[in-house]
């Protein structure tokens, strides 16, 4: 066995199963006296849901307010935006934020967090990986609790945070381990009022993040573990949970998915994927996850090689746990006219084949074109799909190769 070396990064406290938002006053007790409230999710604030828990938490002493609410990705001027208000408002030691909704709220939550104690910079664009002044995250961020609203980018257990902007344009990240949440709750209930599109959309991210992460050429032990036990939950239950978005063991599979995805990207990294959705993102005005859905069949066929022996572990993995999962909607006859699974090669296919299905099934598009990307966008996308994921892919893809893939998904 070779030598193993490698460090392991994740929230110090996980909560998770059905119903366990009740316990949110708890949980925020143990971070601060006052909380500070980022809301991404305008189906909670609707129902009166949200509300329910503001007062949960209040009703237990603890000062909470709701700062922002944001329904887009965040940008340069989001983070400073917030961060010059928690700052106005004297937030600090004793203090802590607490995020509820999808990746943009806790992405906005996490820089905003990190930024009202590391004040060298009144902009988060000096933070930003690439595009900055280099500044870094030194003093550690006041406490955050993550609570995702969606089953898709994990990004309650990363350590970064995804910022755009589009004059100049750049989706960039800052990024530091002190930037992993303090506490996660997922309670997958709070995911069944999402639409069948948004369920789609997010669960191919983290079907996408679990896929890229255990053939990252920066791949762990521990999170390749992680990513195989995500596929197996997350294969059979998407189709399930986009169709039936009551389902509750689909919902608990795809929230469990997501958080593995998440333990998993923050770890050992992610690929081709994510540095052309980022692209997509800012170039074309491409949904993360939908992005992630579209590219992710070609990614797989360009990593086949470089990635052959993990995928078809995957392969295999996700076969059986189509075999033994009731919420599959395959039939024995469907799968036996996929690949037989005796060789690599056969195993890995059969990767490439469900994912085609899947995305064919939740009517994911097959080509950039129905994304509205058109071909004069593609210099573009090409130079900004560099960065921390690209670096990551398992094999090096040249920008004359990736001009290539992207101008066959617009012809």
């Amino acid at each position: 066995m070779p030598n193993l070396s490698y460090d392991f990064y994740s929230p110090s406290q996980i909560t998770f199963g059905w119903g366990r938002q009740s316990e949110l006053s708890s949980i925020v007790a143990q971070y601060g006296r006052r909380a500070f409230l980022v809301s991404g999710s305008r189906t909670l604030e609707a129902s009166g849901q949200l509300d329910k828990l503001i007062d949960q938490v209040k009703s237990e002493g603890c000062d909470f307010k709701q700062v922002t609410t944001i329904s887009h990705e965040p940008e340069v001027v989001d983070v400073d935006n917030l961060v010059a208000d928690l700052v106005r408002r004297g937030a600090g030691s004793g203090d802590c934020l607490v995020a509820i909704g999808g990746g943009s709220a806790i992405d906005l939550a996490k820089a905003a967090a990190a930024l009202v104690t590391n004040r060298e910079s009144s902009t988060v664009k000096d933070y930003l990986e690439g595009v900055g002044a280099g500044l870094t995250i030194d003093e550690p961020p006041i406490p955050l609790i993550a609570i995702p609203t969606t089953a898709g980018t994990g990004t309650e257990a990363t350590k970064n945070a995804v910022i755009s902007s589009y004059d100049p344009a750049f989706k960039k990240s800052l990024r530091s381990p002190m930037m992993i949440p303090d506490a996660v709750l997922i309670d997958p209930e709070l995911s069944v009022g999402l639409s069948p599109e948004t369920t789609a959309h997010t669960g191919m991210d983290a079907i996408t993040q679990l896929l890229e992460s255990l053939i990252s050429n920066r791949a762990q032990p521990i999170p390749q573990a992680l990513c195989l036990h995500g596929l197996t939950l997350a294969i059979p239950a998407i189709i399930e949970a986009v169709e039936n978005g009551t389902s509750r063991p689909a919902r608990e599979a795809m929230a469990h998915a997501a958080l593995l995805s998440g333990l998993a990207l923050a770890n050992s990294g992610l690929g081709m994927v994510h540095g052309v959705a980022a692209a997509l993102g800012v170039h074309a005005s491409v949904p993360h996850g939908l992005a992630c859905a579209v590219m992710l069949p070609q990614a797989l066929r360009v990593n086949r090689d470089a990635g052959r022996a993990t995928l078809a572990q995957a392969g295999r993995v996700m076969r059986q746990s189509l075999v033994d999962s009731n919420l599959s909607e395959l039939s024995a006859r469907e799968m036996a006219n996929m690949a037989s699974l005796g060789s690599d090669d056969a195993a890995t296919e059969f990767v490439i084949q469900i994912v085609e299905h899947l995305c064919e099934r939740i009517e994911i598009p097959i080509t950039l074109t129905k994304l509205g990307v058109t071909r004069d966008q593609i210099p573009a996308i090409v130079a900004s799909s560099h960065g921390n994921s690209m670096s990551g892919n398992p094999k090096e893809i040249s920008d004359e190769e990736l001009t290539t893939l992207l101008e066959a998904m617009t012809a």
